[in-house]
């Protein structure tokens, strides 16, 4: 009888290890296998696109995103290249900024940017040289946005580290544009425990 049990035992183990080492086998494949349509490997992350801002009182709040984190810097979000644009106008003023990024973070259809203003006009002048940041929740036609400079008033003001921003309190326009995120996957060392 403890044979007969001993056996079992040993061939459970024996298909473990082989359901195991395919699952793995398949894994690798699959990372692998994870290219653009130009067959080149994937890109870290990525925020794209363009969409206003709702505001009842009719105010013209737009922000476009071109931030790209790189498969070969997979591990170093601070290498993210790429730039972004806010504007925001009323009736009586305006004010536009471009920004240079240094730094792009997603999880899921979350992304964080930061970068450092480039060009900028109205009162987002004194935000030239500084870091401001940026999160998007990307959730289809129903997006929303936060901003470094939401609790202290003005771009520039109040500047972030890298990846760091507010919550996504604001909500897209309807039929204004969409924005885009493309989850970030870290490749974490495999633990010799």
């Amino acid at each position: 009888m403890n044979a007969i049990r001993s056996h079992r035992r040993t061939r459970l183990a024996a298909l473990a290890t082989a359901v195991l080492l395919t699952a793995g086998a398949a894994g690798s494949a699959a990372a692998a296998t994870d290219n653009d349509s130009s067959g080149h490997p994937r890109e870290a992350a990525a925020l794209t696109g363009t969409a206003k801002l709702y505001r009842p009182a009719g105010d013209d709040i737009t922000f476009t995103f071109d931030a790209h984190l790189a498969a070969k810097d997979n591990m170093d979000p601070r290498k993210a290249t790429g730039t972004f644009h806010f504007s925001h106008y009323t009736k009586t003023w305006g004010a536009s900024a471009d920004v240079k990024v240094d730094c792009l973070v997603t999880g899921g259809k979350v992304a964080v940017v930061t970068g450092i203003v480039t060009r900028a006009d109205g009162v987002a002048s004194p935000a030239v040289g500084k870091r401001v940041g940026v999160t998007v929740h990307d959730l289809g036609r129903h997006d929303r946005l936060g901003y470094s400079w939401a609790a202290v008033g003005a771009p520039g003001e109040g500047e972030p580290l890298p990846c760091t921003s507010s919550a996504p309190f604001e909500k897209i326009k309807a039929g204004s544009g969409d924005w885009k995120v493309l989850p970030w996957v870290p490749e974490y060392p495999q633990s010799n425990e």
